[in-house]
């Protein structure tokens, strides 16, 4: 260990596994390691179940109707993928596909005055749908037509919107949508977790709801994808990529120090040793003086043995809960899956809740969530700050992840990875540079 680096990465979170796998194919010489004996960090998937009951405290062990204790790959963090999205270009780029297995989520609901709805996001579906009325159904068919034929680089297409400066909300207006299609356009479709981006140029919301649509046409049920044994799967496959290009991995090793000279990283102090590096990237518990708390997220892991009700039987699906509909400034989600997906044993499910907190009482504010997964046969709540470093990393070179959000994508996680790499590079994160690079060692496909 007593060696040079060019990066050195502390955690083994989804970010920092992207992270570690880019610059390994970049031809950087990586270091990677955890203090945990496990991979994924906070985004881990915790099995044997025997596990997430000590981790949450629970008194006992899992009662034997929860099955063997093995089959179960409970995450800690609910997130699926667009499958048009930038993650799964990241998984395809890199060539992590192959060690994994995906499924595509049944289906995507939105809530409106307590009851659960299929989100229309095609044509056909818009006009079925029991959402909205018959002429409301006709002006947001045509908004449907206007997004997908939207395309920035031909003006004929905009249709006497600018796209840089019409907000959001002229453009219902132009479309004269109402209020409960507006709730669920903007948080089913365009997956905002708040109204803020009312008042944005409505440039990026129609790009959201195009993803939407196109991840939505790869394979037709629902835009979201999901790995075979649980998340914790994705940061596992990019580190096995930086392990082929000569990264090293070591779990398990108690991080002493940070060793920071003139203001600058230097390198890491662990078990005696000291690796040296140039630059550094950590997960906000690796640096609890660089980084500030923006808020909480509540998650509650709830074990059901009964799909969600009205959702067709679903063994996946998405739930969103506009704000508006339970009087709050953010979103609840809820995320489930099951034993079609290897997470959980045999005719048991697993929905996970999770929003922004508002108020002093988190468990207070999930309960509209909670009710549409009664009966609930066992309940694992945590609250976790939301971290975010206290400045960009140029100066030190300590390059720090945000703590992940209450969203049940990873656009927003894509989003952070392409920061810190423009931070750390100076350039622009770039999906086709990357392929390159890869052809040059493996030679082309």
């Amino acid at each position: 260990m007593n060696e040079e680096y060019d990066v050195i990465v502390l955690g083994t979170g989804l970010t920092e596994c992207i992270l570690s796998g880019i610059m390994s194919v970049n031809g950087k010489k990586v270091l990677h390691m955890d203090r945990n004996p496990y991979y994924g960090g906070e985004s881990a998937s915790i099995t044997p179940l025997e596990d997430l009951y000590k981790r949450y405290k629970i008194p006992g062990s899992p009662p034997e109707s929860m099955g063997r204790g093995r089959d179960w790959n409970v995450d800690l963090i609910p997130k699926f993928l667009m499958a048009n999205g930038q993650l799964v270009k990241m998984l395809l780029y890199t060539e992590v596909t192959r060690y994994l297995d995906f499924k595509v989520t049944e289906g995507s609901f939105v809530y409106k005055g307590g009851k659960i709805y299929k989100v229309p996001s095609t044509e056909a579906e818009a006009l079925a749908s029991s959402l909205m009325g018959l002429f409301e159904k006709r002006r947001f068919r045509k908004f449907l037509v206007y997004v997908a034929n939207f395309d920035e680089k031909d003006p004929r297409t905009f249709e006497g919107i600018d796209p840089k400066k019409t907000t959001m909300r002229d453009v219902y207006k132009k479309f004269d949508l109402g209020q409960d299609v507006i709730d669920f356009t903007g948080h089913a479709l365009a997956l905002y977790r708040t109204d803020d981006y009312l008042d944005q140029p409505c440039y990026e919301t129609i790009n959201r709801i195009k993803l939407y649509s196109e991840s939505l046409a790869r394979y037709g049920k629902s835009p979201y994808l999901y790995p075979l044994y649980g998340l914790g799967e994705l940061p596992q496959g990019f580190a096995r990529l930086s392990a082929i290009y000569g990264g090293t991995y070591m779990l398990n090793k108690p991080i002493e120090e940070i060793i920071v000279q003139n203001g600058k990283v230097i390198g890491v102090k662990s078990e005696g040793e000291i690796a040296r590096c140039k630059q550094l990237i950590c997960d906000p518990s690796y640096v609890k003086d660089r980084v500030e708390k923006v808020g909480q997220v509540i998650r509650v892991i709830c074990i059901l043995s009964h799909p969600i009700k009205n959702t067709n039987d679903a063994n996946s699906c998405q739930i969103i809960i506009p704000q508006n509909q339970v009087n709050r400034k953010s979103d609840i989600y809820v995320c489930m899956i099951s034993f079609a997906h290897n997470v959980a044993a045999q005719g048991k499910y697993i929905a996970i809740v999770s929003t922004t907190v508002e108020t002093k009482e988190p468990e207070k504010e999930i309960r509209p969530a909670l009710e549409l997964l009664e009966p609930i046969e066992q309940k694992f709540v945590s609250i976790s700050d939301l971290l975010v470093p206290k400045d960009l990393g140029t100066e030190s070179l300590i390059f720090i992840s945000r703590t992940y959000d209450a969203t049940t994508h990873f656009e927003t996680t894509c989003d952070d990875i392409k920061n810190i790499y423009k931070r750390m590079t100076g350039s622009e994160f770039d999906f086709e540079e990357m392929k390159r690079k890869k052809n040059d060692i493996y030679g082309e496909d």
